[in-house]
């Protein structure tokens, strides 16, 4: 178990080499925007739409890491009353679960909206770039973030030492 954890691990490095690549897509691209715009009054004109598909890629390839490393806003308003009844590990579980299951809904619907995309033909303004693939992408990585969740709320109630940092 403990081999599959340290895999899963080692692999989540490709997302987060994607996002980080799209990040400086969008910082390189958004300087020379700028410097355009004021020095030559020419700007880059598929910017909007560029930044627009790097945002996702940039959100959605990074969620899966975030969801199930507990990186998400938490409100902590029942975490003493969790503790003191040592239901924390449950509590975390079934929440995981809960919202791996309920990113189905998601997933679903972005992949018919892609598809209705692809249906239509529709492409972005100036590059002409098919939307559908954007759609997939996010759809593809939100059923990632589904399946990593619900491997960590089975993780939270069967093996919990796997998920800590250092293995023991």
């Amino acid at each position: 178990m403990q081999s599959l954890v340290t895999f899963a691990r080692r692999v989540s490095i490709v997302p987060t080499l994607l996002a980080c690549s799209a990040l400086f897509i969008l910082m390189v691209m958004t300087f020379f925007d700028v410097i355009l715009r004021s020095v030559f009054n020419a700007p880059i004109e598929a910017a909007t739409e560029l930044t627009r598909i790097l945002m996702a890629v940039l959100v959605f390839s990074v969620l899966p890491m975030i969801s199930a490393g507990k990186g998400q806003i938490a409100v902590d308003l029942t975490d003493g009353l969790f503790s003191r009844l040592r239901l924390s590990r449950v509590r975390d579980a079934i929440v995981y679960l809960f919202s791996g299951i309920m990113l189905f809904w998601p997933i679903q619907r972005v992949w018919v909206l892609a598809e209705r995309a692809r249906d239509y033909g529709d492409v972005t303004e100036y590059l002409s770039i098919p939307v559908f693939y954007v759609g997939w992408f996010i759809s593809g990585f939100i059923a990632i973030t589904a399946v990593a969740m619900i491997i960590t709320g089975i993780l939270h109630f069967f093996a919990p030492h796997t998920l800590s940092e250092h293995p023991q």
